[in-house]
């Protein structure tokens, strides 16, 4: 029977730190935790648990006088993501309070066409420097992926919660299904081997 036996993360080729954050020290992004992922045709196996496990983290986050930024996603009148509706609305746990910024984007990275960045900047947290970013949210493959990407891009550091984020079932190349639970390893593993460290769950990050 063969072993497999992975690749030396990249990561580790570039002696990158993989200690997760201090919550207290980072911005928590929530990244397109909306009513979209819930129902209709863009649910989520696991969305309301990971949505649970999101308002943990905002409540701790809070509790920690942790900078929070809202992103959410606007594809228009009629679409999934419509902020105008309640399909795309921000989920009622992780609604944003008085204070917290809200970023509206198009793309799949949250840095992509929006003021993310001025916005991360006005709260101390200018690019360079590899300051701290938690995110979680929605979906794991997609958004939460390519805004990592696009944090690492942007001089951040951005660490994922794993149980706080959720993807779904897609049909390959091949016609072959993957599971949600696969195309979700396989995202959280590509974040890890370059973009930064993945904590399981939301205990797990330092406080």
């Amino acid at each position: 029977m063969s072993t497999l036996t992975p690749s030396q993360a990249l990561r580790d080729v570039f002696a990158l730190d993989n200690e997760p954050p201090r919550l207290a020290e980072s911005v928590l992004l929530l990244v397109d935790i909306q009513n979209t992922y819930r129902t209709g045709v863009m649910a989520l196996p696991g969305a309301d648990e990971a949505a649970a496990a999101a308002a943990r983290l905002l409540r701790r986050a809070r509790a920690a006088g942790t900078p929070v930024v809202h992103v959410i996603n606007d594809s228009g009148e009629g679409t999934p993501y419509d902020i105008r509706a309640h399909i795309g609305a921000i989920c009622d746990e992780v609604a944003p309070v008085e204070g917290e910024a809200v970023v509206v984007k198009t793309l799949p990275d949250s840095f992509q066409g929006t003021d993310l960045e001025k916005v991360l900047t006005e709260l101390g947290f200018a690019p360079g420097g590899e300051k701290d970013l938690v995110l979680a949210g929605f979906m794991t493959h997609m958004c939460v992926t390519f805004t990592a990407q696009g944090a690492v891009n942007h001089g951040y550091r951005p660490t994922v919660v794993a149980e706080a984020t959720a993807t779904r079932a897609l049909t390959a190349p091949d016609g072959a299904v993957v599971s949600a639970d696969t195309l979700q390893a396989a995202a959280l593993t590509t974040i890890t081997d370059r973009f930064g460290p993945v904590v399981a769950t939301v205990d797990a990050l330092p406080a």
